[in-house]
């Protein structure tokens, strides 16, 4: 793949990693969150301070990590603390300033569900849970969630709410960002070769456009260079 072409995955990550600043201190997972946050300090935010829910603050990890438990989190960190540190003193206290966050299905005003499918009690799919994400939803100063653009996902009533979408400032979706206004989510981006109408026919309900919507400039040579040197650790 050529610097002039990119996947829809490395343009999610390049809009969600544009969000950090040298100041931000982010509680990061695994995945896209990963691939974002350590893009951020490999280019323009090397000042990042990632913290993972395994109790690794400031990790620089050379490779992106396969998990929480991955040895170079804690090897590059300026600090490791417990897992009950980790929430009661760091995250719940208000220390931490973004937190990433996935989910199965988010409704209009940015709730999350990573609970269940279908009925509580009879669930067609029982997902893996809230785990942290309760806590960081309600915690962290701004939630940043990253989620493929589906009507599966994008929801007009969760069928269950696990977090709360009270600190959600941005979704980063393969189609564009949307961003909370006037409570509701609102389409304030669209990715190069995305349409309006492609945003709409993948949500659930009717999806409220900005009236300063703007195109997500293309990933540079440069991000994209410093991002696919973000090799997976097991995959050299």
């Amino acid at each position: 793949m050529s610097a002039s072409q990119w996947g829809a995955d490395e343009m999610m990550a390049v809009a969600a990693a544009r969000r950090l600043t040298n100041d931000s201190v982010c509680f990061v997972g695994i995945g896209l969150p990963s691939l974002a946050a350590n893009l951020a300090r490999r280019t323009h935010a090397p000042r990042c301070v990632l913290v993972y829910e395994s109790g690794t603050i400031g990790a620089k990890p050379t490779k992106l990590p396969l998990s929480i438990g991955d040895g170079e989190l804690a090897e590059t960190a300026d600090a490791v603390v417990s897992v009950p540190e980790m929430f009661a003193y760091w995250l719940q206290s208000g220390r931490i300033g973004v937190g990433f966050l996935g989910a199965a299905q988010i409704d209009a005003r940015g709730n999350l569900n990573s609970t269940v499918i279908g009925d509580y009690a009879t669930p067609k799919v029982r997902l893996p849970g809230g785990g942290g994400a309760p806590e960081i939803a309600t915690s962290v100063a701004e939630v940043f969630v990253m989620l493929r653009h589906s009507t599966r996902a994008f929801v007009e009533r969760l069928d269950f709410l696990t977090s709360r979408g009270d600190r959600v400032r941005v979704v980063v979706t393969d189609l564009g960002m949307l961003e909370p206004r006037d409570g509701e989510l609102t389409l304030t981006h669209v990715h190069p070769g995305v349409s309006v109408d492609d945003a709409r026919a993948a949500t659930g309900w009717r999806l409220a456009v900005a009236d300063d919507l703007v195109v997500t400039e293309p990933p540079s040579a440069a991000e994209l260079d410093a991002l696919r040197s973000l090799e997976t650790r097991g995959r050299e």
